[in-house]
Formats: structure tokens, C-alpha cells, sequence
């Protein structure tokens, strides 16, 4: 039996649990339900949670304690010439092992002495699944039959299943918090190595940006660059250009939402500017490299102008119609959440309605509609299928959004394409890019969250 059809057993039993508490909290009070210190559905919760939970606790050790058992025990059955051999050696047999376990290696191919290895590690397996099976269904009832004569009138289900419910939470985001932990650490260990390799200040302050590195001491070359200042130059050229776009459309088209259209319009309207957010960048560059920058190219070369092909200007313009809706939802919101009272004050004492906007909304919303646009630049700064496919990969030191130019996240995806040698400065490279990059948008959120954190203080 495969652990997915125990967990769809234990999450049955979990069910039959929760009636089963249900009902016995009900027939501890002969049906006057208003006497029990918890409503019904906490003890059947109550019931439910001891029913599953430590099951599948059990069940979780014993899908990671099991590879290994298994693998020991499957080695000690091998011949002992096979026994002796190099550990790296030995390992790749019980990887042969393991291929004709799962089918990725035909049987027919395979030495016999693998064969019997893989027969034996199934067998294991199947019985393995089967004892966790009867030891699983066995504590699920144990539990369910315990907690439920824990029942009577003054039990205080609910507490516990609110405890139950609040450890679950710190769990979550617990895991959430470590995965982030982990995340950053392992890319500052692998910027640390790059670091040993390329000084800070060459990296953060150096001009020229070739991060390729030959394999022999004595190829031209050989050195390579790894000054990162065009490639942030370029993140913000085209980060710059696509705010030009997003933040006065976003912003109108919030102020317009939220102060002149009809509750009708609005209902309808909304929706359709939030699916621009649900459309896929990878279309968004198609957009840009098969329409945008065609049509740039063309209109600039017949004003006598130099256009690249992929360009600074084509990117910014899709990422900012990428935008929008980042800044219009959230500066929507924040236009909607200042309240009533200040708009019939101004009424009251004679302002239009364009001077309440202007004199009394939009001061208002400001530190929120920044923190939105803060959102919007973080947003920005991160996108990458975009410029892959429409601002090209010349690292260029320019300002000119005509030429093509290269951004962070592009070049992170650069060196991490195809065969990669993580010992190597170029390949490290694209570690370092990350940390910065991480660092910068970790400052945009945080100032974004103070504003907006300084604002509702203000107003409540």
C-alpha cells in the first residue's frame, strides 16, 4: 500500500473521529448540549486532531527513517566483493539498485546480482509500507478511542483545539522563516566563495562587466571582469522607464476607480486591469521582442535615430504595462481606506470635488500610494523573462534607452544556463548578483512597509 492511499485512510478515520467525539460529548449530557464547557464541534475536533495528527507524525519518521533501512539492509545481503568495495563505489551499485527498483533502468539490462538486490529492496519496501500501515491505522484509533474517553462535561475542548490550531501556526511560520534563513544563507556561503575570488570592491564599484574565465592560465582572457555597476545601470534604466509607464496610469486610473466611476464601471473594470497581473511575462516578452521593439526600431530609424533591435525603451515599456496593475489594486485600496469623514468635511466647506482630491485625498493616501510604488519597483527590479527576450545581453555602461543593455536577474540566468563548474567565479558570480539584488529589494519592501506602517498609524 503506497503512502498516498494511508494518508487518504487516515484522513477518513480523522473524519469518523470527529463524529465520534461529537457524539460522545453530546451523550455525556444526555443532550443538554448548554452545559458543556465547549460547543460539540470542539470535542469532535478535538477527537479529529488526536486521531490524525500523531499518526501521521509516526508515519512522516518513517518515510525518512525508511530509505536508509532499507539501503542497510539491502547492502548486507550483496556479495562480499561488492561489500568491499570504495564507498563512491558502492553507491553507485545501489544506485543501480534504485533505477531498477523505479523502473528507470529495464531489468533486462541489468546483472543478475542487481536483480536479486533490486528484488529484495522491493520486498523490504512492501513490507515496510505495510507494517507502517498497521502501526499508523493502529495509533489513529488508539488515539481516537483515548481522546474520546477523555470526554465529559467540563472538558475544555475547546482550549485544547485552539492550542492544537496555535501550534500549527508557529509550525508554518516557523518553516517559513527557516526556509527563508536557509535560502540566504546558502546564497551568502556561495557569494562568500565568489568573494575570495574577486574583490568587494571590484565587484560592487568595477565598470566592466565579462565574467568569462578560461580554463587554462595562459588563455586570453583568462582573468575576466566582474564589475557589476552596468548591469545595474541597466536594471535601473529599464526599472526607470517602466515606472514612466506604470505610476501615472496605475495612479489615474486608481483616482478614477475610486473617485469617479460608478459602482457598475468599477465592479467591471477593476477585474479586467487585475488580469494584466495574471498574464504571463513570458507573453509580455513575446510582446515586447516580436511588436514593441520592431515598431521602436522602425519609427526611430525613420527620425534618423540609431535603435538596437532589443532595446532599453522596448523592455521598460512592456514591464511598465506589466506594472499597472501593482500600482493601480494597491493605490485603489489605499485611496479607498482614507476615510468619509475627511471627503464630507470638505464638502461641507465648499471644496469640488477635484479639490478634495487634490487638497485632502491624495495627501492622505501618499505614504501609501509610495509604498505601492516602492512594491512596484521591487517588482520591477526582480523581473526577468521580459529582458531576456527584449533588452538583449551586451552589458553596456549607457544611459541611451535605444541600445540594448543588460540587467541583474538576466545575467544571473546567463550564468546559470547549461554546464556550470561551481568552483568557478563565473558561476559564483550569479550568487553575488543574487545577494545584492536580495539586499536592494529587501531595503525597497522594508522602507515601503515603514511608510505604510507611518501612515496608518497617523490616520487611526
Amino acid at each position: 500500500m503506497s503512502p498516498s492511499i494511508l494518508l487518504i485512510i487516515l484522513l477518513i478515520l480523522a473524519y469518523a473521529g470527529f463524529y465520534a467525539g461529537k457524539r460522545r460529548a453530546v451523550a455525556c449530557v444526555e443532550g443538554k448540549v448548554k452545559i458543556l464547557h465547549s460547543l460539540p464541534g470542539f470535542y469532535g475536533f478535538y477527537v479529529s486532531l488526536w486521531s490524525v495528527i500523531p499518526a501521521l507524525l509516526v508515519t512522516l519518521i518513517w518515510l525518512i527513517a525508511e530509505p536508509a533501512w532499507i539501503t542497510h539492509a539491502v547492502t548486507a545481503q550483496l556479495p562480499e566483493e561488492m561489500i568491499n568495495l570504495p564507498p563512491e563505489r558502492l553507491n553507485l551499485v545501489l544506485n543501480d539498485v534504485r533505477n531498477v527498483v523505479n523502473g528507470s533502468t529495464l531489468a533486462t539490462q541489468t546483472d543478475s546480482v542487481i536483480l536479486d538486490a533490486a528484488g529484495h529492496y522491493q520486498s523490504l519496501q512492501s513490507l515496510s509500507h505495510w507494517l507502517l500501515v498497521f502501526v499508523a491505522m493502529g495509533l489513529s484509533l488508539a488515539c481516537m478511542w483515548i481522546s474520546c474517553q477523555r470526554i465529559h462535561q467540563h472538558y475544555r475542548a475547546r482550549n485544547a483545539v485552539e492550542k492544537a490550531v496555535t501550534g500549527g501556526m508557529v509550525i508554518c511560520s516557523t518553516i517559513a522563516i527557516f526556509t527563508t534563513v536557509g535560502i540566504v544563507s546558502s546564497v551568502a556561503y556561495e557569494s562568500f566563495l565568489f568573494f575570495q575570488s574577486v574583490p568587494v570592491f571590484d565587484f560592487l564599484f568595477g565598470l566592466e562587466w565579462s565574467p568569462q574565465t578560461a580554463m587554462r592560465s595562459d588563455q586570453v582572457g583568462s582573468s575576466g571582469a566582474f564589475g557589476a555597476i552596468p548591469l545595474f545601470t541597466g536594471t535601473l534604466l529599464v526599472s526607470f522607464i517602466a515606472m514612466l509607464v506604470a505610476v501615472p496610469i496605475g495612479l489615474m486610473s486608481a483616482i478614477y476607480l475610486s473617485e469617479f466611476a460608478g459602482p457598475t464601471f468599477r465592479a467591471s473594470a477593476k477585474p479586467t486591469l487585475e488580469i494584466l497581473a495574471g498574464i504571463p511575462t513570458v507573453v509580455y516578452g513575446f510582446f515586447a521582442a516580436l511588436t514593441v521593439a520592431p515598431f521602436i526600431r522602425e519609427t526611430g530609424e525613420s527620425m534618423g535615430l540609431s535603435v538596437s533591435s532589443e532595446s532599453a525603451l522596448a523592455a521598460g515599456l512592456v514591464m511598465g504595462v506589466m506594472i499597472i496593475p501593482f500600482v493601480s489594486s494597491l493605490s485603489d485600496d489605499v485611496i479607498n481606506a482614507v476615510p468619509q469623514s475627511l471627503r464630507d468635511g470638505a464638502y461641507a466647506l465648499g471644496a469640488t470635488q477635484a479639490e478634495t482630491i487634490k487638497q485632502i485625498i491624495f495627501p492622505a493616501a501618499l505614504p501609501g500610494i509610495v509604498g505601492s510604488i516602492l512594491l512596484a519597483v521591487s517588482r520591477a527590479i526582480g523581473e526577468t523573462m521580459i529582458l531576456v527576450m527584449a533588452a538583449g545581453l551586451s552589458a553596456n555602461l549607457t544611459f541611451n534607452p535605444f541600445e540594448a543593455v543588460t540587467t541583474v536577474t538576466v545575467q544571473i540566468v546567463t550564468l546559470l544556463v547549461g554546464d556550470q563548474e561551481f568552483d568557478s567565479p563565473k558561476t559564483l558570480a550569479a550568487f553575488a548578483l543574487g545577494l545584492v539584488l536580495f539586499v536592494v529589494t529587501l531595503m525597497l519592501n522594508v522602507l515601503a512597509l515603514y511608510i505604510v506602517r507611518k501612515y496608518r498609524e497617523q490616520y487611526e
